[in-house]
Order: structure tokens, then C-alpha cells, then sequence
């Protein structure tokens, strides 16, 4: 299988130091691009071998020298066409003895029928035993015996007398030919080991490709999808086909497991040879006419507060709470094909018990009574799953990863809100996940603001609602977003409980474990 590789554009983000001799800091500059508008489509790509789906070995029933061959390899041939002869004289002679043996057997039960009739005139007259009679009456019966049995011999050895003649059982293509005139075969009915074979014969109208597909893809897979497939002799034109068959059993190699996926093709054109290496790819969706962003705007709602910091935001200046209610520093998700972003989220009447039991926590970890691990892990407990730490967040933080687990939960329709599917994409209505991106306002300073991602594939990431057309989003890199969570995490703690996220909660920063 292909491997897929995240594309990661360069750093994202770039720090232009200013003032070097006054002892000025770093000023950042921030990398934007535009939301777009296009099409997305979701695939899993692997490659295999052309081959036909059904190819036969024509073999000989007769055994003996062949005679003729009349196809050569590369033959179109019809039901029936004459393929080759084999030497007939065994059969020949075979068939001559059978008919022979036939002829005395019919003239030994006529004998014996007259002799039947004779003893029983002799019987009635009183010069023959009744033990005499019997002895004709049985002469008869075996005659008969006689002749049936030459019968059937006759007819097997006219059969095989057929059989020296070697004819197309369907209509196909000649693929190969390991025999030549004046080669002796083995008949593969008589020879344990099946007989030689004269031809190998398929049917090139319709192909398929035996491909190996990572497990990974599996849980997306459905027999009668829509497939492409590009062969290297022809690299500019496109073969339509569709699953045929998701085979049970996996194959192990390299320590990589996969599951053969069969693939149909129509070869009406003839230009599929078997054995041509191939390229597929298999759609799992696709999203037509959707907003789309690089993978590296989107940034997880427990990444947040990192990014900020990666941006040059002052995170005291910042509402990031409001986050949680859905929208742009206390707005809400415009309407339309979105979620109910600005829904309460789960668990949000209940901050302030979080809170309390959150700087509880904190006292614990200050006494030194529980450890940071034990924290972190009755930190998550404490964060409702639609919060700051919940799938959403986990799905968005797989985009900025590189949009692989985001991708896959957004096919798989695994998400926290239920969306109807936007214009364009296929199959039913499936849910959405929540992350942020940083929009540039008028004045040019990157604002948080809550967005709902549709699929994902290793580049873009479809932006179901949050954001129009147009609007200038910021590009964070990943490896300054890293570098900055540590730092996030600890100015968290230091602070006690102060939380930019508000009312001493530790939000989307602490939600992650380490």
C-alpha cells in the first residue's frame, strides 16, 4: 500500500526579531492564508497486479505426441475453435479392438440364442435334463453380459478417440503455451499429478486488481465502491471500477498487516493486460463545493492557549471561556449547516463545582498528597466530554497533527454535534467536530473562533460552519505549537488558578496528558 505522508508546508510561522541592540523581544509574524472553496475527496489508495478473473488450463484427456497446434499465444478463440491434435493411433487402435470385441460379443449371444431355443424344443421332447436346460438358459444371460460390456467399451474408446482433438471449452484469449508440436503429454485423467497442460486461456473482456489495503482503511471499506485505477502503461487515462470483494483473512508483511481487496474493471477497450502494475484508489467520500483550510489553521480546542502564546496573543487580555458557549469571544456559530455551536456546553452549569474540586486538586498537589499525573488524570474526569478536553478537542488536535485521526473520525461520522451534510458531499448526514481557528481581524490580529470540521484528508480540512469565504486565517506551525504547551501548561500551574480560561478552571491546556 501507498504510504501516506503529512505535507507540512514549511514553519508556519516565522519570529523577526526587532530592536537587537535595545534589548527589544521577538515580535511575531504571523502567516495567514485565505479560506477557499473546493472539493474534497477522502480515499485510500493501495496497489496491486491487473489479472483476469477467471483464467483456465486447457489440458488433454489423451495421452501421445502432439500433431498440430493451430493458436498461438496471444489468440482470440470462440467456443469450440480447434486447438490441437494428438497422435490418434492408440486410440485408434484402441477404438478398432473395441469395435471388434463388439461385433464377436453380438454374434456369441445370437449363437447362444439359437442354441436356447433348440434345447428347449429337446427339453419338451424329453432328450435334455431339466440341469441341461439351465446350463442354456445361463450360457444366454452371460452372452448378454458379453455384449453389454463390449458395448461400453466401444463407446469409451470412441470418447477417447474424441478426445485427440483438442477444442476451445469458451470463448477467451490464449495466454500461454508451454507445449510444442512433437512434444509427448500426459493424458489428465490417467496421471496422478494432472495430466500436462497445452494451453492457459482467460477471458480479457473484464479484469480485476488484487490489491493489499492497510488495516487502518478497513472500518471504511464497503464492497461497490467506486474505485480509480492507473496502470503505468497508460498514465494519463483513468480505469472506473468498483470493490468487488473485501477478502476475510489478513496478510502480514513486513510486520504490516493488510486485507486483500478485490477490484472489478471493464477491459471492453482491450488495453488491460494481465500482470500490468497498478494504482489504486478506492473514494471513501468526498465533499464537493465545501470551505476548505490547510490542516496546520486548525488547532484543537486543548491547544488553545498554546497557540495563542505561538501567535503573541497576551492570554490575560483573552476570554478564551467563551469558547465553550461557541463562538468568536462570546458570539456564536453562524446558522445554516452547522451545529448548535451556540448551545451550552455539556456540564457548563456545573462550573462552578469543577472549580471548587479543581482548586482542591491544586491544594493536594501543593501538599504533596496526590502527584501532577494523578491530577492530570482527575482533571479529565472532572472536564465534560463536550468541553475542552472531549473528542471534539481530540479530533482537532489530530488535524493539527497532520489531519489523519481527524479525517477518519469525520468519515466514521464520530463527533459531539449532529450536522446535516453540506451541499456536495456524499452518502447521509453524518456529525462534525469542533476545533478553532485563528481569523485575522480588521486590525489585523489573529481572534480565536470556534469552527465545525467536516472531512479531512492530508492537506485540507472542510470547514462546515464558523467562517466565510475570503476571511484570512493564521497558519500555525506544528513544531512551535509543541514547543509551547510545556510552557502553556506550567504558566497554568504557576497561576494557581487564575486560569485564562476562566473562573479557575484549567481548560483546554490541561486536558491533555502527558
Amino acid at each position: 500500500m501507498k504510504t501516506k505522508t503529512p505535507l507540512w508546508r514549511g514553519v508556519a510561522l516565522t519570529l523577526v526579531v526587532a530592536g537587537c541592540d535595545t534589548g527589544e523581544a521577538m515580535t511575531p509574524t504571523v502567516q495567514t492564508t485565505a479560506v477557499e472553496r473546493g472539493d474534497l475527496r477522502i480515499t485510500a489508495e493501495a496497489t496491486g497486479n491487473v489479472e483476469p478473473i477467471i483464467e483456465l488450463e486447457v489440458k488433454s484427456k489423451a495421452s501421445g505426441e502432439i500433431l498440430r497446434l493451430y493458436v498461438e499465444v496471444g489468440d482470440e478463440v470462440a467456443v469450440g475453435t480447434l486447438l490441437a491434435e494428438i497422435d490418434p493411433r492408440d486410440v485408434q487402435n484402441r477404438f478398432d479392438q473395441a469395435v471388434a470385441d463388439l461385433a464377436v460379443a453380438q454374434a456369441r449371444r445370437d449363437n447362444s440364442a439359437t442354441q436356447l431355443e433348440r434345447s428347449l424344443e429337446l427339453h419338451n421332447q424329453g432328450f435334455m435334463t431339466d440341469q441341461e436346460m439351465e446350463a442354456a438358459r445361463l450360457e444366454v444371460a452371460n452372452q448378454e453380459a458379453n455384449l453389454i460390456k463390449a458395448q461400453v467399451n466401444k463407446h469409451l474408446a470412441e470418447l477417447q478417440l474424441a478426445d485427440v482433438v483438442i477444442r476451445a471449452p469458451k470463448a477467451g484469449t490464449i495466454l500461454e503455451r508451454p507445449v510444442e508440436e512433437g512434444s509427448v503429454i500426459q493424458s489428465a485423467s490417467q496421471n496422478v499429478s494432472g495430466g500436462t497442460a497445452l494451453f492457459v486461456m482467460a477471458t480479457l473482456s473484464e479484469m480485476q486488481v488484487r490489491t493489499l489495503v492497510d488495516e487502518t482503511d478497513m472500518g471504511a471499506l464497503r464492497a461497490g465502491m467506486s474505485t480509480q485505477v492507473v496502470v503505468e502503461a497508460y498514465p494519463d487515462r483513468v480505469f472506473n471500477g468498483r470493490v468487488q470483494k473485501i477478502e476475510p483473512k489478513a496478510v502480514v508483511q513486513q510486520n504490516v498487516t493488510m486485507f486483500p481487496v478485490i477490484v472489478s474493471l471493464d477491459n471492453s477497450s482491450g488495453l488491460l493486460k494481465p500482470g500490468m502494475n497498478a494504482e489504486v484508489e478506492i473514494l471513501i467520500d468526498q465533499a464537493n463545493d465545501v470551505l476548505l483550510v490547510p490542516n496546520n489553521a486548525v488547532v484543537a480546542l486543548d491547544d488553545v492557549g498554546p497557540a495563542s502564546m505561538v501567535l503573541g496573543l497576551d492570554l490575560d487580555e483573552m476570554d478564551l471561556a467563551s469558547l465553550r458557549s461557541g463562538g468568536r469571544f462570546g458570539g456564536t456559530l453562524p446558522p445554516g449547516n452547522g451545529t448548535n455551536a451556540g448551545a451550552a456546553a455539556p456540564g457548563e452549569n456545573a462550573g462552578g463545582d469543577a472549580r471548587a474540586r479543581l482548586a482542591a486538586l491544586r491544594a493536594q498537589v501543593e501538599s504533596g498528597e496526590i502527584s501532577q499525573d494523578s491530577l492530570r488524570t482527575a482533571m479529565r474526569a472532572l472536564i465534560p466530554e463536550g468541553g475542552f478536553g472531549g473528542r471534539a478537542g481530540r479530533a482537532g488536535q489530530a488535524g493539527q497533527a497532520g489531519g489523519a485521526e481527524a479525517g477518519q473520525a469525520a468519515t466514521q461520522g464520530q463527533g459531539d454535534d449532529a450536522s446535516a451534510a453540506p451541499t456536495g458531499m456524499m452518502g447521509p448526514q453524518r456529525r462534525t467536530t469542533r476545533a478553532v481557528l485563528f481569523v485575522m481581524n480588521g486590525a489585523g490580529v489573529p481572534e480565536p473562533r470556534l469552527v465545525e470540521l467536516g472531512l479531512n484528508d492530508w492537506d485540507r480540512t472542510q470547514i462546515v460552519s464558523g467562517v466565510e469565504e475570503g476571511e484570512q486565517i493564521a497558519l500555525i506551525g506544528a513544531a512551535q505549537l509543541m514547543a509551547r504547551q510545556q510552557e502553556f501548561l506550567d504558566r497554568i500551574r504557576e497561576r494557581g488558578g487564575s486560569s485564562p480560561f476562566g473562573g479557575g478552571g484549567m481548560g483546554g491546556g490541561m486536558g491533555r496528558g502527558r
